[in-house]
């Protein structure tokens, strides 16, 4: 590791190297996000309840295995790192674990099936998170230079729309031409893709990026230390928050978007053609956070605006459908993606930064762990979002290819619109009490300098 790493320019192919690993990211958590609990219910032929159930259940185990991978990342030293040689190792296994994770088995017994999705997306989930938290870490270790930092995290967020773009657009086509009329195979050849895309992105994330940031002398800290540090570092605390309702509100209202083509549109395939129209505002929107952060001077107040933007436009969607109103509908989704693309932008570049503050205000660096706890509030969110989603179907009366009652129908509509526009403008609220702005966050990194 090297000294003096405020001021580090980060080589462009290792802008691009972080960027290609939340592709990989992207090509299994997003698919996972978008795909898995309708796989579930209507291909493996398992149960709104079950699939509640475990929803809830897995976070209690990210609860367990977040904080864990974020403390053993800290303690890794290698001649690569503290951080990249996780993503050489798990990424692949992960990779494995996704492919077993969309392997159905519809003529199993209802116990056999219940069992296998617990045990594979359990471990799915710990995988991930092998990855993912190494991955999110990486970017502070990289360099100090918040406009450096900002620069790598939109490379990040751009790489990660059109990632997001390309699966929702090309899957359920895929889904169809792989299967041969079969999802049950349709779904299984597509995991074993995307699984190979997400092994191949985080090996040349490894391979391209390097850790530049000079790691503090070994510290032996307990939970409870580690607890009460990050419970004085305020930006950090609205982070987690802020990070907990994007959770809930993006893989809620993602879990539902097939859901809502499929059975209130009418048409899945619909699901492809709003993908196709949102991708370049996902991509303009993503490369906008910059020069957002230059006007606002504060990466939270930044986010804070997006967030606001997005709800209001996700609010607009409900008195539009894509087959009775489809110009409004596809304008206001549209917007609604391209600032959400650039809250996604500044969501993620607030979290070094919180780092550095922690560091000055208790005399800890624990990046590591600290990343944890930010997955941990976005899984969370996710858990919440996509069980009571699951619940509050089964509650309704939602059964598996079939045409669905009103009560359906109605709660499908408004997790896709009105649901997540008012959980957007409570995310806004949340950030704009995040006042780590830049002339601050410039001094902190001057006052550590001269301590070492």
């Amino acid at each position: 590791m090297e000294k003096g790493a405020t001021n580090v320019k980060v080589p462009l192919i290792s802008k691009i190297a972080y960027g290609m690993g939340d592709v990989g990211c992207n090509f299994s958590w997003m698919f996972v996000g978008n795909f898995l609990m309708i796989f579930y219910t209507d291909v493996f032929g398992i149960g709104m309840g079950a699939v509640a159930a475990l929803m809830l259940f897995s976070r209690f185990w990210d609860a367990i295995n977040d904080p864990v991978i974020g403390a053993l990342s800290d303690k890794t030293h290698t001649r690569w790192g503290r951080y990249r040689p996780w993503l050489l190792i798990a990424a692949p296994l992960t990779a494995l674990v996704l492919i077993l994770t969309f392997w159905a088995h519809p003529d199993w017994s209802d116990t056999s099936k219940i069992i296998y999705m617990a045990v594979t997306y359990c471990i799915l989930v710990l995988g991930y998170t092998c990855v993912n938290i190494p991955y999110g870490t990486l970017c502070g270790a990289m360099t100090q230079n918040i406009e450096e930092r900002a620069k790598i995290n939109t490379f990040r967020s751009v790489s990660a729309m059109i990632a997001i773009g390309v699966i929702n657009i090309i899957t359920v086509p895929l889904i169809s031409a792989l299967g041969g009329g079969s999802d049950q195979r349709g779904y299984l050849l597509i995991a074993v893709i995307y699984g190979c895309i997400f092994a191949a992105c985080h090996i040349f994330c490894f391979s391209k990026t390097k850790e530049v940031v000079e790691v503090p002398a070994k510290q032996k800290l307990s939970l409870k230390t580690q607890l009460a540090a990050a419970a004085k570092n305020k930006p950090y605390m609205i982070a987690v928050a802020g990070q907990l309702l994007f959770g809930l509100t993006l893989y809620g209202r993602n879990a539902d978007a097939l859901y809502y083509f499929t059975y209130v549109e009418g048409d899945a395939a619909l699901f492809s053609t709003y993908s196709l129209f949102i991708i370049i505002p996902s991509i303009i929107g993503a490369a906008c956070f910059p020069v957002m952060f230059r006007l606002t001077g504060n990466k939270g107040r930044a986010a804070s605006i997006f967030a606001l933007l997005t709800g209001i436009s996700m609010f607009a969607m409900y008195f539009f459908t894509a087959t009775d109103t489809p110009v409004t509908f596809y304008l206001f989704s549209a917007l609604a993606q391209f600032f959400f693309s650039g809250f996604n932008t500044a969501i993620y570049a607030v979290i070094p930064d919180c780092v550095e503050y922690g560091e000055w205000k208790t005399g800890l660096r624990n990046d590591g762990f600290q990343y944890a706890f930010i997955s941990l509030g976005n899984k969370v969110g996710m858990a919440i979002g996509t069980s009571l989603l699951a619940a509050v179907l089964e509650m309704c009366g939602y059964v598996a290819n079939q045409q669905q009652n009103s009560a359906v129908l109605s709660v499908i509509r408004h997790s896709f619109t009105t649901v997540p526009g008012i959980l957007w403008v409570v995310t806004a609220v949340v950030l704009l009490f995040y006042r780590l702005n830049k002339t601050t966050y410039n001094k902190i990194i001057a006052e550590l300098q001269s301590r070492k």
